[in-house]
């Protein structure tokens, strides 16, 4: 969609306008649109770990992660054209499959790290993407029908400031899709290693989102049927942690161990979904919320 206006970056100046193909700020066109985030411990590198280790967002969690956001998104906003975007877009595979799945969505990127939304504007020329700090956003409220965030809030020291500017940012009957690590017990290395604040509990997220005003409609874990295995590997991790030198390999080949088991994983998880269409399960290894701002 043209003619996008987005919030000054600095004071003094125009609005940013999304032309098509490019943001127009001050006369000079640029691909990505950057506001200032501050520090944190996230990082492009970071990124580029998750993408290598998970084989480019093929790991059969994360196909089952994003089957189910679009899933949620078709359910709660029934087919209308609608504006979406996605917070923590990273390599743009979400954004891919909405692409696809939603042909009639206007969808907008966000991200924390400039080069992975540089690097991601190259092979999506028609998409906006927008590089700001969640917690302090500068995007404006009633925006959007639709926000998506598959494990984002882990990586946000203040994860409350964050949800309140998602319900801000939403127009009003807007609906979040949410997906957050499960199991605050099971915090290990591979959360040290990718900076994660924390895991959650289920009623522990909806806790959070309604404290920020939003109504859930929706709640669930993701991985329930390989759970088990998941604790006993989570316990083991936990009980001989990495020296920090040590822990990017030990990840790398964690994910990447589970990455070999795409065919089973893929199998198992399409028998957990239509299970879920039915079934609340008591654990699993995410949780995923869909909640909707009061209109």
């Amino acid at each position: 969609m043209k003619d996008m206006m987005f919030p000054p970056v600095s004071v003094g100046e125009d609005s940013p306008i999304w032309n098509g193909g490019a943001f127009v700020r001050s006369g000079k066109t640029m691909r990505v649109l950057a506001y200032e985030v501050g520090e944190s411990g996230w990082s492009d590198e970071l990124t580029e770990l998750h993408e290598s280790a998970t084989e480019s967002g093929t790991h059969f969690i994360d196909v089952a992660s994003r089957d189910h956001a679009i899933n949620e998104l078709k359910r709660a906003l029934g087919g209308r054209p609608a504006s979406i975007m996605e917070v923590g877009c990273s390599a743009g595979h979400l954004l891919a499959d909405m692409r696809r799945s939603l042909p009639h969505a206007t969808l907008i990127g966000g991200d924390y790290t400039l080069g992975t939304l540089v690097k991601l504007g190259e092979q999506m020329p028609d998409i906006p993407l927008v590089r700001f700090n969640l917690a302090d956003s500068p995007l404006p409220s009633d925006t959007y029908d639709a926000m998506v965030l598959l494990n984002v809030l882990e990586h946000i020291e203040d994860d409350v400031a964050a949800t309140g500017h998602i319900a801000r940012m939403l127009k009003p009957g807007g609906v979040a899709v949410i997906e957050v690590p499960a199991g605050p017990e099971l915090f290990d290395d591979y959360d040290r290693q990718l900076q994660h604040f924390r895991r959650y509990t289920l009623p522990g997220l909806c806790k959070l989102i309604e404290g920020a005003g939003l109504k859930v409609e929706r709640r669930n874990y993701l991985g329930a049927l390989i759970y088990p295995a998941f604790y006993l590997a989570k316990k083991l991790s936990q009980s001989s942690p990495k020296p920090a030198a040590e822990r990017e390999k030990h990840v790398t080949n964690a994910i990447g161990a589970t990455s070999r088991l795409n065919p089973i994983g893929h199998a198992i998880m399409a028998v957990e979904e239509a299970m879920a269409r039915a079934v609340t399960f008591p654990r699993g290894i995410r949780c995923v919320v869909t909640a909707r701002k009061p209109s």
